[in-house]
């Protein structure tokens, strides 16, 4: 008999698959990543949600550690100040939480990751734009959609239209530019 447990398992596993064709835009990704962290430059994550979730989890494991000693690697996820937000939410409207802080903390050559499962959150597309116009790499983690209404220099679309199969591979691809990251700053 199958079980729910079982569907869901195998259609994760559907989605796993078909993701590895993103191997060359994950590994583009992580060259930028590591390139721009060498060169001093910062990881600026954000996200809705579980996506914001995701987002601090990232940034966590820069300034903390993914396996690897190393030293502490600067990553900030735009998501995880509830006081920001509400500021810019109240004074600018939600669509620009991310806009606002991007203006402020954005240098050009930092790496600009924004999630969005749907592709379309508002917040996000428009703070990818405006690191684009400062000369930030931006990195978008989506479903199958893609950006909507934006272009990201290395875009990641998620082969699935079910949220948590998409967020599953989002933090496997996370994880795996984690790998690539403690590979090149391990014992530093």
């Amino acid at each position: 008999m199958t079980t729910q447990l079982d569907e869901f398992f195998s259609a994760h596993i559907d989605v796993v698959k078909s993701a590895a064709a993103l191997r060359p835009q994950a590994d583009a990704a992580a060259d930028a990543i590591v390139a721009a962290l060498l060169n001093g430059n910062k990881l600026i994550c954000m996200g809705n949600g579980g996506s914001a979730s995701q987002a601090s989890h990232m940034a966590g494991e820069l300034t903390g550690r993914f396996k690897a000693n190393r030293s502490a690697l600067p990553a900030i996820n735009l998501s995880a100040d509830g006081s920001t937000i509400t500021c810019v939410g109240n004074d600018y409207g939600f669509e620009s939480v991310f806009e606002r802080q991007i203006e402020a903390f954005t240098a050009a050559g930092d790496i600009v990751l924004g999630l969005t499962t749907s592709g379309k959150s508002e917040n996000v597309v428009r703070a990818m734009r405006k690191a684009t116009q400062l000369g930030a790499v931006t990195i978008a983690l989506t479903g199958s959609r893609g950006l909507v209404g934006c272009e990201a220099d290395h875009p990641l679309a998620v082969p699935s239209d079910v949220t948590a199969h998409i967020q599953e591979v989002h933090l496997m691809l996370l994880h795996y530019w984690c790998m690539r990251i403690d590979s090149q700053f391990a014992n530093s």
